[in-house]
C-alpha cells in the first residue's frame, strides 16, 4: 500500500521536526511499575496492530506514544539483538545488538501506522548514527522494526522522501530492520515518566519534549 501523501506533507512542516529534538543523557534510572488492566482489556477488544520503534532512550518514546488517541498499550524493552532476555546492564554495554525500543499496540480504527510514523520522525533526531544527544551507542539507534512488508514499504518510502526533500540538513540514517524479537525491560522502566514525573531526567528532558509534542499533535492526543 502506498503511504499517505497527507502524512508526508505534514512531515515537512517547517520547524516542526527540529523543535522536538531534545539532547541529553539518560540519568540514573529508578522507579516502579504500575500495571494498567484497562489498557490490557482495550487491547483485547479493539482491532489492533503493533509497531516497534527505537528513538533513543525508551522513556521518552514511551511517554510520547502513550499520549496518542488510539494507542492502547506501550511497552518499553529491547529489540533487534542476539542476546536472549538481556538485562539493562547488558544493554548498556552496546554489545547485545539490541536497541532500546517500544512496542506500541494501537487501535487501527483510531490511528494508522502512517500516523505513528509521522510522530516517530518528528520526535527524535533521525540523522545521528547510534546517538541521541549525549546518549551514545547502538542501543540508542534510530530504528524501525517492521513486522510485515507493508510496514517495511511505508518506512522506506518516508525515509526516502525525507532525504529527497531536504527536510533535514543531514541525511536520515534511521535503520529499517525486520522484527525478530522483543524483550520487555525491567519493571521499573515501564510507565516511567508517569510514575516518576519529579525525577530529574523526566523534569528536564522528557517534560519539555512532551510540551512541544502536545502542541504539534494536539488533535491526535487522548482526551
Amino acid at each position: 500500500m502506498k503511504p499517505s501523501t497527507r502524512v508526508f506533507r505534514t512531515l515537512l512542516v517547517p520547524g516542526a521536526m527540529m523543535s522536538l529534538l531534545s539532547f541529553s543523557s539518560c540519568a540514573e534510572r529508578k522507579g516502579s511499575q504500575s500495571k494498567n488492566m484497562s489498557d490490557e482489556k482495550k487491547a483485547i477488544q479493539a482491532k489492533t496492530d503493533t509497531a516497534v520503534f527505537g528513538t533513543g532512550c525508551f522513556w521518552c518514546t514511551e511517554a510520547v506514544f502513550q499520549r496518542l488517541e488510539g494507542v492502547v498499550k506501550v511497552t518499553s524493552g529491547y529489540s533487534g539483538g542476539h542476546v536472549v532476555n538481556p538485562t539493562y546492564e547488558e544493554i548498556g554495554t552496546g554489545n547485545t545488538g539490541h536497541a532500546e525500543a517500544c512496542r506500541i499496540v494501537f487501535d487501527t480504527s483510531k490511528i494508522s501506522y502512517d500516523d505513528l510514523l509521522e510522530v516517530f520522525w518528528k520526535t527524535h533526531d533521525p540523522t545521528t548514527l547510534n546517538r541521541q544527544g549525549n546518549d551514545v551507542g547502538p542501543q540508542y539507534r534510530s530504528v524501525i522494526f517492521f513486522l510485515d512488508n507493508e510496514q517495511k514499504a511505508k518506512a522506506e518510502y518516508y525515509k526516502d522522501q525525507l532525504n529527497k526533500s531536504g527536510a533535514f540538513k543531514d541525511p536520515v540514517v534511521t535503520a529499517v530492520e525486520p522484527y525478530k524479537n522483543f524483550y520487555s525491560a525491567e519493571a521499573y522502566h515501564q510507565n516511567y515518566y508517569n510514575n516518576n514525573p519529579e525525577q530529574m531526567y523526566c523534569r528536564f528532558v522528557i517534560m519539555p519534549k512532551l510540551e512541544k509534542f502536545e502542541k504539534v499533535f494536539k488533535e491526535k492526543l487522548k482526551h
